[in-house]
């Protein structure tokens, strides 16, 4: 064999290795657009608060003492019912008024403003000048019209039924939510006549509901009977058993709520409206002492609600 071909097998194992296609690298790692970013937690829903105000005549204004409370924690409730006083007070408050503004309003108002004396037939008070001044103060929007969702509670008379007025003239449900038997006559509406919501629904927990309230917080500002203490004449024993009737019902719809708020006003009367500073007061210092429950019953509803 020639010393050419000789070389030329030997050259052969090497140019065959040459040639041989490298072996494949494994792909290079490709980094995750989002890899080392932070995802922040998922934010916690807030739930819609509402508010149910009771009736209790001049005591109402305690209601007021409550809103304004809730308004500086950030808590200000998102729709609003009320019974009797606290429909009043819930009607301006839904229309547009804050705490400080129902409280410059309730200092400047004279309760003749509102009392329009009718002698003889089925009440002392027409009640034709309440249901003006409310719808002056609401600039005579309607109730569907309101900034916030806003119910009145009344009484249908002849058939003792709960009415929840949520649309219509505002001044007249909320004078037929106010229109206490025997003091206030009766309202007609559409040949249908209605009394004081207090009758049936003393704290409105239950409408506050039906507008869409996640929590509710309720405000029991009502009389309560007095153990032990007869009731002397006509009107006394009529109020005790208002108030005895009203105590039972309210106990049954109070448990609905998640907060019961009770401003210690007990030595208020119905008609003390020259006691407004002291009621506004006892609202607030209840609601405030008010605020762990308050914020116990957020934290839960937004465990069970992610």
């Amino acid at each position: 064999m020639s010393m050419q071909r000789r070389s030329l097998l030997l050259a052969l194992p090497l140019l065959l290795v040459a040639c041989a296609k490298p072996p494949a690298s494994p792909p290079l790692a490709e980094a995750s657009p989002h890899a080392g970013e932070f995802t922040p937690p998922k934010p916690l829903r807030v739930p819609r608060i509402g508010i149910a105000l009771g009736g209790g005549a001049a005591k109402g204004f305690a209601h007021i003492g409550v809103l304004k409370a809730l308004e500086a924690q950030g808590l200000a409730p998102v729709a609003v019912a009320g019974t009797s006083a606290g429909s009043l007070v819930g009607a301006l408050y839904a229309s547009g008024m804050d705490g400080f503004a129902l409280q410059e309003r309730s200092f400047g108002l004279d309760e003749a403003q509102m009392r329009d004396f009718s002698f003889g037939g089925t009440g002392l008070v027409k009640g034709e000048k309440l249901q003006d001044y409310v719808n002056e103060q609401v600039k005579n929007r309607p109730i569907e019209r309101m900034p916030k969702p806003f119910a009145a509670v009344a009484t249908e008379l002849d058939t003792g039924q709960r009415i929840v007025f949520r649309r219509g003239n505002t001044g007249q449900a909320v004078r037929a939510s106010c229109s206490i038997p025997g003091v206030f006559q009766p309202v007609l509406i559409s040949a249908k006549r209605y009394v004081d919501g207090g009758v049936v629904s003393p704290v409105p927990v239950d409408a506050a509901r039906e507008l869409g309230a996640d929590i509710v917080i309720a405000v029991d500002i009502s009389s309560k009977a007095q153990n032990g203490k007869p009731a002397a004449g006509m009107f006394g024993i009529l109020n005790q058993t208002v108030v005895i009737m009203g105590q039972k019902l309210g106990e049954q719809e109070l448990a609905r709520a998640e907060v019961v708020i009770r401003p210690r006003i007990g030595k208020i009367g119905a008609t003390d409206f020259d006691q407004k500073h002291l009621s506004i007061l006892e609202g607030e210092k209840a609601t405030q002492a008010a605020l762990p429950a308050i914020r116990e019953a957020i934290i839960k509803w937004q465990a069970s609600h992610p």
